[in-house]
């Protein structure tokens, strides 16, 4: 029966049955605390495409890890909320335009079911839709944004890109710069649009622990959006993506970093620009699956305790529900 395949049987293999991710159910939106769901597009790549199979790898490659408790945590995450996978959204791909309002309208039946979204791409320009269907409701949001690329690209043609989301999304009032943070760019821009930048040299300097303790100062209590582009990796531990960049962050520091981004308001997460075509051995869809379960684990300790009306204290607690 289906149902046995969802269980936490541990005698499930990571080689059959549904690829749903995490193995969470499929379902709807309405009634879930977490929402994972996939945009396959990469229509507004400006380099090589193959995003658009993203979503689908990242699904497969989670079955590896789906099973058990979290490390190093210890949260047994398959009870602590409710989640589903609502399947992938459907956009016509030969109309343009189409997809922009299709994503759109997927991430706000999300967000107007108080559910957090976890969103798995696609190229980066998806975090766009998202966002504005975020500060429809939340107001203007602090972004925290993992990328080789700043992404804010000056462009007054509202061309669809996905270099310049987040020009468009700052000018128009989506996020606030001022709580804002990138972390690990490795390309030049020379307006940065009043975004903290925490370049890939000086996180390599720095250190994991100084570059979270510097994001939670940025962001302080702001309405916050999580989104990792896989190139914020070194094109060694993430070669399939669309526009990769040497020097970048390794996965041990990248995970350390995301993993300590608690007691932030993070009312949506995403994972874009893993391109199977250019991944060897699934090495990138394995690691966009383990970024979206720290995301996952982060939505858990941020957001359960204001569901429940308990608190809890400290980085890795072992069981969430206790």
């Amino acid at each position: 029966m289906i149902e046995e395949w969802f269980s936490n049987n541990p005698n499930l293999p990571t080689f059959a049955g549904p690829t749903s991710l995490f193995r969470f159910p499929y379902g709807n939106p309405e009634g879930a605390d977490v929402v994972a769901w996939g945009v396959p597009l990469d229509l507004t790549t400006t380099g090589r495409s193959g995003a658009r199979l993203g979503p689908r790898a990242i699904r497969a490659a989670s079955t590896m890890i789906s099973w058990g408790k979290s490390f190093p945590a210890g949260i047994d995450f398959k009870s602590a909320l409710k989640a589903v996978d609502a399947g992938d959204c459907i956009f016509d791909h030969g109309i343009a335009q189409d997809f922009v309002e299709r994503i759109y309208e997927f991430a706000d039946r999300i967000v107007s079911a108080n559910a957090i979204p976890l969103t798995m791409g696609g190229d980066h320009f998806i975090s766009y839709p998202v966002i504005k269907a975020l500060a429809k409701k939340h107001g203007p949001l602090a972004l925290v944004h993992f990328d080789a690329h700043p992404d804010t690209w000056p462009d007054d043609e509202k061309r669809t890109d996905h270099g310049t989301m987040f020009y468009h999304a700052v000018k128009e009032g989506l996020i606030d710069p001022k709580k804002s943070v990138q972390i690990g760019l490795r390309t030049y821009v020379e307006d940065h649009l009043g975004i903290l930048c925490l370049d890939a040299p000086w996180v390599h300097e720095n250190g994991a622990k100084k570059t979270y303790q510097a994001i939670k100062d940025r962001v302080g209590k702001q309405a916050a959006y999580l989104t990792f582009d896989i190139d914020c990796l070194d094109p060694a531990f993430a070669p399939g993506t669309g526009t990769p960049v040497p020097g970048g962050l390794s996965s041990a520091t990248a995970l350390e970093i995301v993993r300590n981004l608690n007691q932030i308001d993070f009312k949506g997460y995403d994972v874009v620009e893993v391109s199977p075509p250019f991944d060897h051995a699934d090495m990138t869809a394995l690691a966009g699956a383990q970024l979206l379960l720290e995301m996952y684990l982060l939505a858990i300790q941020n957001h359960l305790p204001a569901k429940s009306g308990k608190k809890t204290k400290g980085k890795n607690k072992k069981n969430i529900n206790s």
